[in-house]
């Protein structure tokens, strides 16, 4: 009798380890944790702004969009297929000092204005040619890198100039099982400077940061857990060879007390 309750004493001690064990690797792997708690705030507004290096198409459109013509620039590409010339949309570059060229209107300065503030400023320009022009823009080059411990890691080509930091991972495959999540590090530059932060996105409060919404050309890196730094450094099988030798020196210590 007493054998008996000496090995279900020692099952439950297994058991409970076992169970505290996958609570703790599952807490390490859960996104959004404790979002019950998180403080109910209106969504961030996030607009684009433009900075050096962007590639901007802005399209002028008029009732008479022949009025409008010596406002969109055209480029000529050659079909390699037949031969035959098609015009396509003249992009322009906004340079390391914030400017573009733009027709008729000439130099102008662009870096931190956001869609709407350019539009309008453009709209006004042209208002003295065109009644009622209408005015469209849009970043071509708009990516964010993502690499580390993603399964597809890249750069990532993003069409509505809108982003969010789950999204970008998502794009990348998610993360793999090595990943730290709570350390993924989001590098920008902004104004010349170039800032960073790391990320915990076990966390729903992660969701008010600064950081939640990426911006044209941020770089996510994603840090390795301590499991991939040990296999790393002592191999992939030791580390584990060592946890499970340990695990069964401590059960059956555990078990000589116990009969003693």
């Amino acid at each position: 009798m007493k054998k008996k309750k000496s090995i279900l004493l020692l099952a439950m001690v297994i058991f409970i380890g076992l169970t505290f064990s996958s609570c703790v690797s599952r807490k390490k792997f859960m996104p959004y944790q404790e979002i019950e708690n998180l403080q109910p705030e209106s969504p961030k507004s996030f607009e684009t702004v433009f900075q050096p290096d962007d590639m901007l198409l802005i399209v002028v459109s008029a009732e008479d969009q022949e009025i409008a013509e010596p406002y969109n620039v055209y480029g000529t590409v050659v079909s390699s297929g037949v031969g035959v010339g098609q015009r396509q949309q003249h992009t322009y570059l906004v340079d390391d000092e914030g400017y573009i060229e733009f027709p008729v209107l000439g130099r102008i300065h662009v870096a931190g204005k956001t869609k709407a503030q350019l539009a309008d400023f453009l709209k006004k320009g042209i208002s003295r040619d065109i009644k009622n022009p209408i005015i469209n823009i849009r970043i071509t080059n708009y990516k964010v890198t993502v690499h580390g411990e993603v399964n597809r890691a890249g750069v990532h080509t993003i069409g509505s100039e809108r982003i969010t930091l789950p999204e970008a991972l998502a794009l990348s495959g998610d993360m793999t099982i090595y990943g730290n999540r709570q350390k993924v590090l989001v590098m920008r530059e902004e104004n010349g400077i170039r800032k960073s932060s790391y990320v915990d996105i076990t966390n729903a409060d992660f969701m008010n940061s600064d950081f939640y919404y990426l911006k044209q050309n941020d770089i996510v890196f994603v840090e390795q857990n301590n499991v991939r730094k040990n296999s790393a450094a002592v191999g992939p099988n030791i580390s584990t060879m060592f946890s499970a030798i340990s695990l069964l020196v401590s059960i059956i210590t555990l078990g000589i007390r116990i009969n003693n």
